[in-house]
């Protein structure tokens, strides 16, 4: 399937119903589709050729991502581009990508301005809801483009590129086919409950994971309800109002709902299923989330280069038949899903049998066609003809899948391998905690010293004796960090992601 092809699915059940919304107003799926015709001719009339790279610079709007639809009728290559994202990062991205068209909002102007210079292939900027230095209108570009069906053919199967991000060194390209969404797409059909005509509420950026789960809602007929801002209060009236049945929050965002005063006067019967993801989840902080909101929770778990569903673990996983929460399965990230494979390998390529530790590789038709323009990460991501996702974890005689840690992050001290999740997993346990990030330093007789920074609940106290207590009660003095730092707050990157690079660089300047 191509990216317009959901929307046509959903046009088909009811072109006249709402496709997306925002502020009270909605595009109908007609109205969408005309608008995807009117952009693929704009497009072309511009010089976009079939296969040719278009990016959308943009916050969380329906007009926005209705263009994606037209980049699929131009036959061409879907770029998003993290609107939170530094402009030397959005500029390396763009050039990487080969983008010859960027479709922008007014209110990123700046931005353009300080990059546009070093873009020679970007040769069209549009302004989708104003005017810039240097870009055409909106409406002067569509001026003259039909609203009649057309599809040009695109060369090859690939849809989207991906940037992986830039908080370890120069992002790579990823190269998503129509094949690897579709996949994704019925694999979230399949894993998750889906009753109805669905209304899914994006308050995540569209350019990532709420985004790409938009495709199977649309298949539904569904209703996309766009959040142009992360606002939690408005997010819990917004469910309760417009009887939202779907939505997707980081883990930080859990942590800051159950936070919120207002969850406790909402009524948020009408939802199906809430999605987390794209990070580590609290196992305490999950079970008092089902406790207070229900069993709604789905984890997803997959990355840019496999897309979201990797494994699963429904709402009817997190609960047991009696309907006691199954706090077991807490700490997984559910079952491998029906169309994908997945494996624990070792160093030297040998899948390893339940219960051992190694990186989770993956195979199937999720996985990427690999790096745009880069083949020597393609292979060595593909080696032993797996992908390797750079996690470490093991699979359990049941087929549950554990992530321990990313490759990156495991902590060597006093020749035992501490996993940093696992000792995350433990200080989240007390309740003064509201987030943490665990870290190996260096350390003259160790090797590494098990470093954590704690941020703490505000109207919670605590010192770090009392933590470092908790977790060596529960795992042994060896996972026990030799220090424990409380700050106000985490550095995160722009999706929420707490980021540990940050953390280790100051840390280790401070240390000298």
């Amino acid at each position: 399937m191509r990216l317009t092809d959901y929307l046509d699915k959903g046009a088909s059940l009811d072109p006249a119903a709402p496709c997306l919304s925002m502020g009270g107003e909605s595009l109908s799926y007609r109205a969408v589709q005309d608008l995807s015709w009117q952009v693929g001719r704009a497009l072309a009339r511009s010089g976009v050729r079939p296969g040719d790279k278009v990016a959308i610079l943009s916050g969380n709007d329906p007009l926005s991502f209705g263009c994606v639809f037209g980049i699929g009728r131009a036959g061409a290559v879907w770029c998003p581009v993290n609107p939170r994202n530094e402009a030397a990062e959005n500029s390396e991205l763009l050039d990487l990508f080969d983008c010859t068209c960027l479709l922008v909002q007014e209110s990123f102007a700046p931005l353009v301005a300080r990059i546009l210079p070093q873009l020679p292939k970007l040769t069209t900027v549009v302004c989708l809801d104003g005017s810039m230095p240097g870009a055409v209108t909106f409406s002067e570009w569509l001026d003259g483009a039909g609203v009649e069906p057309w599809q040009a053919e695109p060369p090859d199967d690939m849809v989207m590129l991906v940037g992986t991000g830039g908080t370890t060194g120069h992002p790579k390209a990823v190269m998503l086919s129509g094949r690897n969404v579709e996949t994704m797409s019925a694999l979230t059909l399949m894993s998750y409950p889906f009753a109805g005509r669905p209304r899914y509420l994006a308050l995540a950026p569209l350019t990532h994971a709420a985004g790409v789960l938009c495709f199977p809602v649309l298949t539904l007929g569904g209703e996309i309800v766009v959040m142009p801002s992360p606002d939690l209060g408005e997010f819990l009236a917004l469910v309760e109002r417009r009887g939202i049945t779907h939505t997707f929050l980081p883990p930080t965002l859990i942590y800051l709902l159950l936070d919120n005063p207002a969850l406790a006067d909402r009524d948020l019967s009408s939802l199906q299923c809430l999605w987390y993801g794209a990070a580590p989840m609290s196992a305490t902080k999950l079970a008092e989330a089902i406790t207070r909101i229900g069993p709604v929770f789905g984890q997803l778990f997959g990355q840019s280069e496999a897309p979201m569903m990797v494994s699963t673990l429904a709402p009817a996983d997190h609960v047991h038949t009696d309907g006691s929460l199954a706090r077991e399965r807490f700490t997984s990230a559910g079952r491998p899903t029906p169309l994908t494979q997945v494996a624990i390998m070792s160093d030297s390529g040998d899948l390893l049998p339940p219960g051992e530790r190694g990186e989770i590789v993956v195979r199937g038709s999720l996985v990427m066609l690999g790096y745009y323009k880069n083949p020597g990460a393609t292979a060595e991501a593909s080696a032993h003809g797996w992908h390797h996702t750079g996690d470490i974890g093991y699979l359990d005689k049941d087929d549950y899948l554990y992530i321990v840690d990313r490759a990156k992050d495991m902590i060597i001290t006093g020749g035992f391998n501490v996993y940093s999740a696992e000792v995350e997993q433990a200080l989240m346990t007390h309740p003064a905690v509201r987030d943490c990030a665990v870290i190996g330093l260096p350390h003259d007789k160790w090797g590494e010293q098990i470093t954590a920074v704690v941020q703490l609940h505000t109207d919670k106290t605590t010192v770090a004796d009392e933590l470092r207590a908790a977790v060596k009660q529960r795992l042994g003095s060896v996972k026990t960090p030799k220090e424990i730092l409380i700050w106000p707050d985490l550095p995160r990157s722009t999706v929420g992601k707490v980021l540990k690079t940050e953390i280790r660089a100051r840390l280790v300047g401070e240390n000298g």
